[in-house]
């Protein structure tokens, strides 16, 4: 296993949830981390969490010109990162027919829009160093479908699909992909759900922990350079 001493690693929704989970071990780790979510003030209450070095990027993932702003300024202060963790995403339980056009562009946005803006960005200059590692975090829901889930599955399957291109394109290049797939875990996404309460869903306390899914990307990112983790699919055991 390899420590992360100043390598520079960006989080996107590492306000919360797993992608502040994941920020935690990173910088456990020795990794700069580059907090990357919404909500400035959020942000900052992690990045303090977090400890330093840390950098905070508030940034509306479903606009594209704020995404690429936010691009330029990291570039602007540490040109490509050694890691790429892409963990923001939206989610919303509803049938089709009750799912609005707006909320499915939302879903596009945010998990699998920004996510392939954030690789096409920092990709170059991975390629050209000959290093880097990009990590998705996709869901059950990338390769089992549930009723009520038809945004989130399919920005999901896209991600995994994306995935797959990218590891293809990148054999050989000393750069690295890997898709970490984790059943439903314990965050704040299911608030409106109501899981506990409503028949058909898992129950909280048979979720995965943000912890845990965390330790999976630790794990990916810490391994020999000639190591390919290329997917991790998680369950509650």
């Amino acid at each position: 296993m390899s420590g992360l001493q100043g390598q520079v690693a960006i989080v996107t929704g590492a306000s919360r949830g797993i992608g502040f989970a994941t920020a935690i071990l990173l910088a456990r780790r020795g990794a700069n981390v580059v907090l990357v979510a919404r909500n400035r003030e959020m942000l900052a209450r992690a990045a303090a969490a977090v400890g330093s070095p840390t950098t905070i990027i508030a940034c509306d993932l479903t606009d594209r010109n704020a995404v690429e702003g936010a691009i330029a300024e990291i570039r602007d202060r540490f040109e490509a990162p050694s890691i790429m963790i892409n963990n923001a995403g939206v989610f919303r339980i509803g049938s089709i027919e009750t799912t609005s056009a707006e909320h499915f562009e939302q879903a596009l946005q945010v998990n699998l829009l920004a996510p392939f803006v954030f690789i096409r960005g920092f990709l170059p200059a991975m390629r050209a160093r000959g290093s880097g590692h990009i990590v998705t975090i996709g869901s059950i829901a990338d390769r089992v479908v549930f009723p009520g889930n038809s945004a989130y599955s399919a920005t999901k399957f896209g991600a995994r699909a994306m995935h797959e291109v990218l590891r293809a394109e990148l054999k050989g290049s000393g750069v690295r992909a890997t898709l970490i797939s984790p059943g439903p875990v314990n965050t704040d996404i299911w608030d409106p759900v109501d899981p506990d309460n409503t028949p058909g869903f898992t129950k909280r306390a048979d979720m995965l922990s943000p912890e845990a899914v965390a330790i999976a990307v630790e794990f990916a990112v810490t391994r020999p350079p000639e190591v390919n983790v290329d997917e991790l699919r998680l369950s509650r055991s």
